[in-house]
């Protein structure tokens, strides 16, 4: 007999069974429903950190912070770090970026074809409750890590002000109503395009067919986004006393860029706009940037191939510093953001990480990952074998699973990470 009051977690009822079935419905069951919404931000900055500088010492609790760990002290409590993951079969270089949310293998194949991102799965369960069923952004690149169940890339939004107004500003009715219509078009092209497909099919060879497959499996995924985007329009958007943001104008502002696409994303998250956010921050393709004391920096990417000169290593990680006083600040944000049930932060899974350990050999093993908030128990580091790492996605699966979504495997995972 279940005693105490406590919720049952609904997968541990699920498990039950058949038996389950013929049972009547329990108080203790039924109140494992949130109130208070569970969220997830995913950030992948695309040139990982000095491998010296990142990982702690020693194991569990009693762990050692490295330098960049430090910064984030005050937060100790409230993140895991990990050592020891990533995803097999992914090498590819910088392109290993595309798989860092789907595990996809071999991104640098001309035969690449990438799969769902963690977002897009975790979008197919809760994306249809918010305005948005995930956002993609980006900063200094319009690239994204969110990926549809055929592969296909959703573009990223990389301007923090059209984020604003797509977010917060209602249009006029007469606007709202041409958008409408606009989507309903749209619609009844998809329709026309899907059935010359089914009837093209069977004339193709084998190969043919799987591409018209995956094809087909985008246009249904985009009809369904179609009839979400349809239903959403016409309901008054959420009210905000921000002013809208100023796009740093160069991409020279990375650091002033990162830190205002990090304050949307609060608001998204606050305003319940959506539930997922997935962030690229496209390092590489930073040519230069200057810090708020007014430093400037030779080009980003060159200096992570620093080749162990002391004066790129020591730009590098004033740079890398900056990076983690950054994300200290988003913890802190999330943190202060008051909630039922504790504050934004305890009701959102931030992971953060990189798709590279070492940029300077472009090294895709023992990633830098970091997972804060979201429920989870932390204030530990979670050391996995160095040398035969367990897969990333072990920890994806363990997150959607969080997040209520049914399911025991994701890419390449093998499990979930149990020590959560």
């Amino acid at each position: 007999m279940h005693k105490s009051h406590e919720p049952i977690p609904r997968r541990r009822f699920l498990q039950a069974g058949a038996v389950a079935l013929g049972l009547p419905w329990f108080e203790s069951v039924a109140s494992t429903a949130r109130k208070t919404p569970l969220r997830m931000l995913a950030i992948c900055q695309d040139l990982g950190f000095i491998p010296s500088l990142f990982p702690p010492e020693g194991e569990g609790r009693e762990y050692k912070a490295s330098p960049y760990l430090e910064l984030l002290a005050e937060h100790r409590e409230r993140f895991t770090v990990f050592s020891g993951l990533s995803h097999p079969e992914v090498d590819g270089s910088h392109k290993s970026d595309q798989s860092f949310l789907t595990s996809a293998p071999h991104p640098g194949r001309l035969s690449f074809r990438n799969s769902i991102s963690l977002d897009q799965v975790a979008a197919d369960h809760v994306g249809h409750l918010t305005r948005f069923r995930s956002l993609p952004l980006a900063v200094n690149m319009p690239k994204s890590l969110s990926f549809t169940q055929a592969g296909v890339e959703i573009p990223a939004i990389e301007s923090a002000s059209a984020l604003f107004r797509k977010m917060f500003l209602q249009g006029d009715p007469e606007k709202v109503e041409r958008e409408v219509a606009r989507l309903r078009r749209r619609g009844s092209v998809l329709d026309a395009v899907a059935e010359q497909a089914h009837d093209f099919h069977s004339k193709l060879g084998s190969r043919d067919q799987r591409r018209l497959d995956q094809y087909q499996t985008a246009v249904r995924d985009l009809e369904s986004r179609l009839v979400e985007q349809q239903e959403w329009e016409r309901k008054p958007k959420p009210y905000t006393d921000v002013q809208i943001p100023t796009d740093p104008p160069t991409k020279y502002d990375y650091i002033e860029r990162l830190g205002l696409m990090f304050r949307m994303a609060r608001l998204a998250l606050e305003t319940d706009s959506t539930r997922l956010i997935t962030l690229f921050i496209a390092s590489a393709s930073t040519p230069g940037l200057t810090l708020p004391s007014g430093k400037e920096y030779p080009w980003y990417h060159g200096l992570t191939h620093h080749g162990k000169d002391e004066g790129k290593l020591t730009l590098l990680e004033e740079i890398e510093i900056e990076q983690m006083r950054m994300l200290g600040e988003l913890l802190g944000s999330l943190d202060s953001v008051e909630e039922e049930g504790g504050s934004l932060l305890d009701n959102t899974m931030m992971l953060y990480g990189s798709n590279l350990s070492d940029a300077n050999i472009h090294d895709t093993r023992n990633l830098p990952i970091i997972l804060a908030g979201g429920g989870f128990r932390h204030g530990r580091h979670l050391a996995y074998d160095l040398d035969n790492n367990t897969p990333l996605c072990n920890l994806y699966v363990s997150m959607l699973q969080r997040l209520g979504v049914e399911t025991d495997r994701f890419g390449s995972s093998k499990g979930t990470l149990a020590e959560l």
